[in-house]
């Protein structure tokens, strides 16, 4: 199957050259926003095949350069995010591998006898991930078998050589501007000017990435009037300056789906009954339902409002995604396969939430009656706010770095943070969103905007230990507080106030299990 998003026609794939590239092949699963610094427009397979066959063609070595380096060379001239497997026929040499940071899903698992490579795994053990940032080549020509004898190999006991090449050296494309402040950090803030280059910064991300329309092939035929982009919407901060933006770039005649999903939690539900059992029965208070009372739902009721407000020639449809337990658990063994090779509590609870929301079943209101009709988003592309809190301090534990060890322990917390960030979940979150044919655009991580961030010095990005000026965000939260007056910038006074919440709180996806209390914590393996 394959999910055709760019371009007028649908490339299969394999993508096979029989012709003068003599059986050369290439299964692509990405986006090339840019190659060689210029835009991309049309199929990425189609545009990247040819040049993947040149670096492995007779020219290259002839350039005194390697075919292995002629292809890292490549696969390094394009920005987006990426997952290929490319079969180099003259030379019996396999290349595969992810982009720098890991945004698609890529699993291997070999034997002595056998090397699978997949997007996703058959629910078997013995997977794994494949590292982010690597190109490997797997030499299956007996020209080479001399050398594979003598070479340790990177993926098990395979009887062939596999070698692996970064393709951007060491932390050079994420490397943190490491400027401590002085001894008088009130003379250090965010300033307007330093918003004002965050804006721009974001939204060449943003045009890159959002769709003029639905793709229009012989295989799809979208409805007239369909949304062609959802957001992932809690409400939050991060989200909510995508949806904002993606206003600016999409045409106003289309709907913008803000995906919003709640779940029935059986341990929190028992709780909020034994809460209002103690109340005094003069209050006669009501019990609000499992998923009005999540957070998520009611902080996105409150941001949709703002975003109508702002920009009121929009269609914003607030598709509500309530989960019952029952409908968790006849999902739960396909979630846990899909997920696979990761297996932890919150690997799960996470997953749930992307698995339903990517799903885009829900209701959304009538703009005449204001009843709840059922709906299914048609978008198949899913913006994301994840990155923000890695490159702009929006984690609890980057408040607590600064308290424990000021700005010099906050700022080794961020750069944890950016060295393992292509090592996290974006993986698996590829495994489960795409699970439903929609893709994850991550607007935070285009490779452009991520190194503008870590470049910035650390008081253009939060606000911990210092001063800002009364009338430009002294009353805003120092977690991400560039994002908060940027949010303020463009109208977004209540979202710029938004606690930062995970998703697994938020969605209420945590220990839902009746008899996991408290003690349950998230790196327990599941069953």
């Amino acid at each position: 199957m394959v999910l055709a998003l760019r371009g007028s026609e649908v490339v299969d794939q394999p993508h096979v050259d029989y012709g003068g590239h003599g059986g050369n092949f290439l299964c692509w699963n990405g986006e090339i926003w840019k190659h060689n610094e210029h835009p991309v427009h049309g199929n990425d397979t189609k545009h990247i095949f040819p040049h993947l066959c040149d670096a492995t063609s007779s020219d290259a070595e002839r350039a005194h350069i390697s075919t292995h380096a002629a292809v890292v060379q490549a696969i390094r001239s394009i920005k987006g995010p990426f997952a290929f497997v490319f079969w180099d026929e003259a030379n019996s040499h396999l290349y595969f591998g992810r982009d720098c940071l890991g945004r698609r899903s890529l699993l291997c698992k070999s034997d002595e006898t056998s090397l699978q490579i997949s997007s996703v795994s058959d629910g078997s053990e013995g997977w794994f991930e494949l590292d982010a940032n690597q190109v490997y080549v797997c030499e299956l020509s007996p020209r080479y078998s001399e050398v594979a004898t003598s070479r340790s190999n990177l993926l098990g006991d395979l009887p062939v050589s596999v070698s692996a090449y970064e393709i951007f050296h060491g932390e050079s494309e994420v490397s943190l501007n490491k400027i401590i402040p002085s001894q008088t950090p009130q003379e250090y803030s965010v300033t307007h000017q330093a918003t004002a280059n965050l804006e721009h910064q974001l939204r060449k991300s943003m045009k890159l990435r959002v769709p003029r329309k639905l793709p229009d092939t012989d295989k799809y035929r979208p409805p007239p009037g369909s949304s062609a982009v959802a957001v992932l919407f809690s409400g939050g901060l991060d989200c909510t300056i995508l949806a904002r933006l993606i206003h600016e770039y999409l045409p106003s005649d289309q709907a913008v789906d803000l995906v919003n999903v709640a779940f029935e939690n059986p341990r929190v539900q028992s709780a909020s009954a034994h809460s209002l059992a103690t109340l005094n029965n003069d209050t006669h208070d009501k019990p609000r339902s499992a998923y009005e009372s999540c957070p998520d739902r009611i902080t996105a009721r409150s941001s949709v409002t703002e975003l109508r407000e702002i920009c009121s020639s929009r269609s914003w449809n607030l598709v509500e995604i309530d989960v019952p337990y029952s409908e968790t658990e006849s999902h739960s063994a396909e979630v846990k396969s899909l997920i696979k090779p990761h297996n932890t509590e919150m690997d799960l609870s996470i997953a749930y939430a992307l698995y339903f929301a990517s799903r885009g079943f829900g209701s959304v209101r009538s703009s005449e009656t204001g009843e709840l009709e059922a709906y299914t988003s048609p978008a198949r592309v899913l913006f994301s706010g994840l990155g923000a809190d890695e490159l702009f301090g929006g984690y609890g534990r980057h408040a607590t770095a600064y308290s424990r060890a000021g700005h010099q322990g906050l700022m080794e917390e961020l750069q944890l943070d950016m060295s393992r960030l292509g090592k996290r979940n974006l993986g698996r979150d590829d495994r489960v969103i795409s699970h439903w044919g929609r893709e994850a655009r991550y607007p935070y991580l285009d490779e452009d905007f991520v190194r503008f961030s870590t470049r910035l010095p650390i008081w253009e990005k939060c606000g911990f230990g210092f001063a800002q000026d009364e009338r430009y965000g002294q009353d805003l939260e120092p977690g991400k507080l560039a994002l908060r007056l940027l949010a303020r910038n463009l109208g977004l006074e209540k979202a710029a106030r938004e606690k930062k919440r995970a998703i697994q709180f938020g969605a209420r996806t945590a220990r839902m299990e009746p008899g996991k209390g408290r003690k349950a914590k998230g790196t327990d393996v599941v069953e």
